[in-house]
């Protein structure tokens, strides 16, 4: 036995000494090591992947959980699995050791878990006795959580509707169906603790406020049509006293006529040169006078006539109208006065052009016009007074044709008259309106829809949405801005939050296919307006539009919204290539590249109907993880 171990100790101390085969022999020996470590280093990256793959699927996985509308643990769950499975197509599967689990903590925090079996080439490829003793996967594991409706939101969407929208091209369903997604992202089923909400804007030449009430809230209520009581130009008729045919001077007693008076003279017999017309009273006493025009000629041997003194100098009609509220040189139209002749002449109603008549104001109640001088008659009967000023019921103007035309109101609104001054989203009130519009191209007929968490009367208001019009941009962006505001929450029926980004995330989105071609002056499109669908001459007012040009307003209302805290979106919508910004904004392009907070955030330029919908998507989805904290 010694012998045998004696032998076998110096076999190996030769081994040891051998020099021969060295490199094979520790090659051999080393190359599974190399190769196994080499496996493992495979192993390690591929886990380390997945990980940060599960990591990546699980956030937004426990994203859209916190977005849904689901409340319990099981609602939750299911919206995180769906997603899940959707970014990791090759996990939660059939391996049980997929799973994931999705909890809410009191509908305001949504939590996750979730580990993934990673498969190993170790185990599976160079220990395969192992396989059968050791798990041959890797466990990988992640969680996150999202805190759901951190900040609460409130969305104004301006949707340009005019009649490019549905010409040539049938544009309104794709606009349509893009803006029912980005409602449906946006709007959450859950109001508490956080609100969101929407209001829509659609806009062509003005904002349709949908109800007099509102539009009297927004641009003042507008005078009607007032009573007219009485209507003469004549004081009281006195017969003279007698009359000197030699040197034809009348006598009346006590007559305090002045020189220069005018007076009416009727019943001397046989003297049409003088009976029926308008005199001038000379060579004053104070018992006599001379009538202009009777001559050494007339006689007037035969007979006394009467005398009647025009009320005002002119010998105008006087007409009576209490509180009649006109303003003086007013155009005014006059209808349904008989026995006098100063009814207002229509020239086509088709049209509605209209001769109007010019006022001079006496005062509170009495007011003159222009007529025949043939009218001696009074007033018999009720007549129609009708103003025309800004403010009226009835518009009427001197268009760029220089002719008198006629527009009704209308429930829309058009842009706040500032002038120089910046544009503010102060409450209307007494000269603060915003401004009214009298147009003949139609304004939007679906109205404005103020702030709101009903999913169901946007999607009605958006299916109801209906192209026409042209474009008057820079009232849809000032609308915007007013439909958010906590300034105009008593007049639309709602209460905008404060201007508080912290706690409310307010957000602007302005969308339109074309140019802004209406401005307006004194409620009437602009001398200047664009000649693009701004109609034919005669429907322009001949003064320049009140606040400079359409493009100019928009823009800097929005640099006004920015200022407050408020995001805005804008979305060119089939401009072209042609309007790319080169400094001066003068185009619709360029007033929704400058006008979004980050132009390369938040413009969207899109060229189709499928580009609009997916920039929409993309505006909610935004929206939605500025409300998000994590």
């Amino acid at each position: 036995m010694n012998s045998f171990t004696g032998r076998l100790v110096h076999l190996l101390q030769r081994f040891t000494r051998s020099q021969q085969g060295n490199v094979a022999m520790i090659a051999g020996i080393a190359l599974p090591v190399l190769l196994m470590i080499s496996a493992g280093a495979i192993d390690l990256h591929n886990a380390a992947k997945v990980k940060s793959e599960l990591q990546d699927a699980l956030d937004a996985a426990t994203l859209a959980a916190a977005r849904s509308n689901a409340t319990t643990n099981a609602e939750v769950q299911k919206v995180g699995m769906a997603s899940l499975k959707a970014n990791m197509p090759n996990y939660f599967l059939t391996n049980p050791g997929d799973v994931a689990s999705f909890t809410v903590n009191n509908r305001t925090e949504v939590q996750a878990t979730a580990t993934v079996q990673v498969k190993t080439i170790i185990a599976n490829v160079f220990l395969p006795p192992y396989g059968q003793l050791f798990d041959d996967y890797l466990p990988m594991g992640a969680s996150s959580n999202v805190l759901r409706a951190s900040r609460n939101v409130e969305v104004a969407i301006a949707l340009d509707v005019t009649g490019s929208m549905s010409t040539p091209v049938n544009y309104m369903p794709a606009l349509k169906d893009a803006a029912k997604e980005l409602i449906s992202i946006v709007v959450q089923g859950n109001q508490d603790p956080f609100t969101t909400k929407v209001a829509l804007i659609p806009y062509a030449a003005g904002v349709n406020m949908g109800d007099e009430a509102r539009a009297s809230a927004m641009r003042g209520a507008l005078v009607g049509n007032k009573t007219i009581t009485s209507a003469t130009r004549l004081e009281a008729s006195r017969r003279v006293d007698s009359v000197n045919n030699t040197t034809k001077v009348f006598t009346l007693s006590n007559h305090g006529f002045q020189n220069g008076d005018r007076v009416y003279a009727t019943g001397f017999r046989s003297q049409s040169g003088i009976n029926d017309q308008i005199h001038t009273i000379g060579s004053v006493t104070a018992s006599t006078f001379k009538l202009s025009g009777v001559g050494s000629n007339t006689n007037l041997s035969t007979t006394r006539g009467n005398i009647q003194k025009c009320i005002t100098r002119d010998c105008d009609m006087v007409v009576t109208a209490d509180n009649h509220q006109l303003v003086d040189r007013e155009l005014v139209r006059i209808s349904g006065t008989s026995n006098v002749n100063i009814n207002t002449t229509q020239d086509d109603p088709r049209n509605s052009r209209y001769y109007g008549t010019e006022v001079r104001i006496l005062d509170d109640n009495r007011f003159t016009v222009s007529s025949d001088a043939s009218t001696t008659a009074s007033f018999s009967g009720n007549g129609t007074l009708t103003c025309g000023r800004d403010g009226c019921a009835t518009r009427i103007f001197t268009n760029m044709n220089g002719r008198t035309w006629r527009h009704p109101s209308s429930t829309c609104v058009s842009e706040r008259v500032r002038g120089r001054n910046a544009p503010s989203d102060r409450a209307p009130g007494k000269d603060n309106y915003l401004g009214r519009v009298y147009i003949d191209n139609t304004c939007p007929s679906e109205p404005f829809l103020p702030l709101t968490n009903s999913v169901a009367d946007l999607n009605g208001a958006v299916n109801r949405l209906t192209a026409g019009g042209s474009t008057a941009g820079q009232v849809g962006t000032e609308m915007a801005w007013y439909a958010i505001s906590p300034n105009f929450g008593s007049i639309n029926g709602v209460s905008p939050l404060p201007n508080n980004p912290q706690e409310t995330v307010k957000a602007v989105i302005l969308m339109t296919d074309g140019e802004f071609n209406i401005p307006f002056c004194e409620g009437v499109i602009a001398r200047d307006a664009l000649s693009e669908g701004s109609g034919s001459n005669n429907h322009k007012i001949n003064c320049n539009a009140s606040n400079g040009n359409a493009f100019t307003q928009a823009y800097e209302t929005c640099q006004a919204m920015k200022k407050q805290g408020i995001v805005v979106y804008s979305v060119a919508f089939n401009l072209g290539s042609n309007n790319r910004p080169s400094g001066a904004i003068d185009t619709a392009y360029e007033v929704m590249y400058f006008c979004a907070t980050d132009p390369n955030e938040n413009f969207f330029d899109a060229a189709s109907g499928a580009d609009l919908k997916e920039a929409f998507k993309q505006i909610g989805r935004d929206i939605t993880r500025l409300r998000i904290a994590r």
